[in-house]
C-alpha cells in the first residue's frame, strides 16, 4: 500500500462518541459486558491525535447523549464513532442509524453493515456468496436444534453476537455430541442468542487491517499471534485476550506467497461487506494450511499500543495519528452524499 499519510487541511468539529468501560462499570455492569467498550486511554489518545490534526476534537459520550444533543440541536462536521452500544445484535447500527436521521457525517460503516457484520453468520453467509472461503457452519437458536448440527468435529461454539472473545474459553473447541449439547446449553442461557458452531480450524491465525472505501480499500498490513502454553484456552479467548500481555506473542506475519494469499482474502471480504473507513479481518488456517474466513470487525480498537488496528499500523511504520487521519480522510470523501440541508447548501 501507499506510505502517503492523508491529512485535510481543514480544522473541523469532531464530536467523539464512545461507550467508556469505567462508566457502565460504576452502573453495575460486570467486566465481561462491558468488555468491548473503551477505556479512558483510548478516548484520550483518540483525542490527542484529532487536536494535532488540527481539529477541533469534543467528547459527546455514548449513543443516549448523542440522541439528547442532535435533538437540541447540536451538530458537528464529523462525529467519530466507536461506540459499540448496549444491547441486541444491531447495537453497532444504533448511533450510525441516529446520525443519518440527522444527517451528519460520521467514521465507518453504515447501519446496515454494522448490523449485518456483528451477526457473525450473516456475515459468513455475504462472503461465501462472494468465494470467500469460511468453513461450514451452523447456527444453534434452541437445544432442539443441536441434533441437527451436520459438521464433522472438531468443532468450535461461539455466541453469534458477541466481540472480544465474549463466550470463548477453553470448553469452546468441542469433540464429541455430548460435549456439543453441554457448551450451546451454557451459552444459549448466558447471551440470550443463538449459537454459532463451525468446523474447527487448527491452524495459525492472523488479524489483517484494511484502510479506505470500496475500490479505494487496501490493505495496511498483517499480524500473527501465538498463544504461550500454560494460557487458560489454546484458543484466543476472552480470557486470553483480558491477559494477553502474559499470554499472547505478537508479530507481523512473514512476507511471502501465504500472506499474499491471507492478505487478498481479507481485502475480497471487506470489498463483499462493503466496509468503510477501515477494519479488521480475523482470518485462520484450515488443516490443508488454506486461510479461511473467521469473522470481521468493522469498529476496531484504537488503543495506540493494545489495540491490533494501531500496533499493525505501527509494525507498517505508520505512526498513529496519521492512522487516524487516514479515517477522517476516507470519512470526508462521503460528504457529497449528504442530503443538502446537512450539507448547509
Amino acid at each position: 500500500m501507499t506510505r502517503t499519510h492523508e491529512r485535510t487541511r481543514e480544522h473541523l468539529a469532531v464530536g467523539l462518541v464512545y461507550d467508556l468501560r469505567d462508566e457502565y462499570l460504576a452502573q453495575g455492569y460486570s467486566e465481561e459486558q462491558v468488555a468491548e467498550f473503551d477505556s479512558a486511554a483510548t478516548i484520550e489518545a483518540l483525542e490527542q491525535a484529532l487536536r494535532r490534526l488540527g481539529h477541533r476534537p469534543e467528547r459527546i459520550g455514548n449513543g443516549l447523549t448523542l440522541a439528547a444533543q442532535l435533538a437540541g440541536g447540536r451538530r458537528w462536521d464529523l462525529v467519530f464513532n466507536i461506540s459499540e452500544g448496549l444491547w441486541g445484535r444491531s447495537r453497532e447500527a444504533q448511533v450510525p442509524a441516529l446520525l443519518e436521521m440527522y444527517g451528519v457525517l460520521y467514521t465507518f460503516s453504515d447501519p446496515l453493515i454494522c448490523a449485518l457484520t456483528l451477526d457473525k453468520a450473516m456475515a459468513k453467509r455475504i462472503v461465501q456468496s462472494a468465494g470467500v472461503r469460511t468453513p461450514r457452519f451452523a447456527v444453534v437458536g434452541s437445544l432442539a436444534e443441536v441434533e441437527s448440527v451436520d459438521l464433522a468435529f472438531p468443532m468450535f461454539a461461539k455466541p453469534i453476537a458477541e466481540g472480544t472473545g465474549k463466550g470463548v474459553d477453553h470448553r469452546s473447541r468441542i469433540d464429541g455430541p455430548t460435549q456439543l449439547r453441554q457448551v450451546c446449553r451454557d451459552l444459549l442461557e448466558r447471551f440470550r442468542e443463538p449459537v454459532l458452531v463451525e468446523e474447527y480450524l487448527p491452524g495459525r491465525e492472523f488479524t489483517t487491517a484494511i484502510l479506505g472505501t470500496g475500490p479505494a480499500a487496501e490493505v495496511l498490513g498483517t499480524m500473527e499471534f501465538t498463544i504461550a502454553a500454560g494460557a487458560p484456552a489454546a484458543d484466543y479467548s476472552y480470557e486470553v485476550k483480558e491477559q494477553c500481555a502474559s499470554y499472547v506473542q505478537y508479530f507481523e506475519m512473514p512476507r511471502g506467497a501465504l500472506r499474499d494469499e491471507v492478505e487478498a482474502l481479507s481485502l475480497a471480504a471487506y470489498r463483499a461487506l462493503e466496509c468503510r473507513d477501515t477494519g479488521r479481518v480475523d482470518v485462520r488456517l484450515d488443516a490443508q494450511g488454506q486461510p479461511c474466513f473467521i469473522e470481521i470487525n468493522p469498529l476496531p480498537g484504537l488503543h495506540p499500543t493494545h489495540s491490533d488496528l494501531p500496533m499493525i499500523a505501527t509494525q507498517q511504520g505508520m505512526a498513529y495519528e496519521d492512522l487516524i487521519g487516514r479515517i477522517v480522510v476516507s470519512a470526508l470523501s462521503r460528504r457529497g452524499d449528504l442530503p443538502c440541508h446537512a450539507a448547509r447548501c
